[in-house]
């Protein structure tokens, strides 16, 4: 496994806020309330420079997302219910073309270039993976949950995650040991201890053959007897960020798009004291395309509730 040190992974991180802010809209917002310690002044102080830099870029137009959002979109069908837009493509060449400026010797992996040429091996290599838009039906249709996810991956385990939603401007991020943090604020999942009074959320899919939306809404109504009630966000990122701060209790979610869907989250959620793993209960695989995540507290129950459906 490759070794790096605290210092550059406090400088990873900053350069995935600065791309994600850059496909987005950038913005500035108070670190009044952060406690610093010694432990997490670096960074801290990494990300509070740059992202004071960032509010200066925001007059040069880095507005890619929220700009087409409110503009009439070029939709392409991947399947029935699997798009992408212009915006997708402009943004993914936005966050590589900085990434790589940066990291020339670093591996990447995204959404766009991987359904174009097929290609999204992980190894153990420093290795950027990132969704340039990740709710993407949401942003065709003017719902409001999008975001640029960016994950960086070291020995294959996600190790920095930035989540990016430049529509109701809230930025997650997390570094593997040094906590997860909504606008710069620390953030925490839920203490919630009962499945019954749980918010659960998970996703459809884009598969509509009657195989898949029978096993999928049997599940989901399967699950409503257990939970209090569910949300479809549309978006795997911010589904695992509302895990993060605590905003739902469990999620899951099979068959999505990539590790670009997780890549970021994962982070952000283990570094807010959540757990993610496999729907089965076993070890996550970031390239399984299953995913679940809830607080410690609510592991064992969510599993067993999964039992006999994934």
């Amino acid at each position: 496994m490759v070794d790096i040190d605290n210092d550059s992974l406090s400088e990873f991180l900053a350069s995935a806020v600065h791309a994600a802010q850059k496909a987005g809209e950038v913005t500035s917002f108070s670190f009044q309330n952060l406690s610093i310690d010694s432990f997490l002044f670096p960074f801290i102080f990494t990300l509070r420079v740059c992202l004071l830099y960032l509010t200066l870029l925001n007059a040069h137009g880095f507005q890619i997302i929220r700009k087409g959002f409110y503009q009439t979109k070029h939709v392409e069908h991947k399947g029935q219910v699997d798009l992408v837009t212009e915006t997708d493509k402009a943004c993914e060449e936005l966050i590589f073309n900085h990434l790589k400026q940066l990291y020339p010797t670093h591996k990447f992996i995204g959404e766009e270039t991987t359904a174009a040429y097929g290609t999204s091996e992980l190894t153990d290599e420093p290795t950027w993976i990132v969704d340039p838009l990740d709710g993407t039906t949401n942003f065709v249709h003017g719902f409001p949950f999008v975001c640029v996810s960016i994950g960086l991956t070291i020995g294959k385990i996600p190790t920095i995650g930035v989540v990016y939603n430049p529509i109701i401007n809230e930025l997650f991020t997390g570094i593997r040991g040094k906590g997860a943090f909504l606008n710069g604020n620390p953030i925490k999942v839920s203490s919630q201890t009962e499945l019954i009074s749980s918010l659960l959320a998970t996703e459809v899919g884009t598969k509509r053959d009657k195989e898949t939306v029978d096993e999928s809404t049997n599940r989901i109504k399967s699950l409503l007897f257990k939970v209090r009630s569910l949300r479809m966000s549309g978006s795997c990122a911010l589904n695992l960020c509302g895990i993060a701060c605590g905003r739902l209790d469990i999620f899951f979610e099979l068959g999505f798009g990539g590790p670009w869907d997780v890549a970021g989250g994962a982070v952000i959620v283990r570094e807010a004291g959540g757990v993610v793993f496999d729907p089965s209960g076993a070890d996550f695989d970031i390239t399984s395309q299953r995913v679940a995540a809830s607080n410690p507290f609510l592991k064992d129950a969510f599993v067993d509730a999964l039992r006999h459906m994934v």
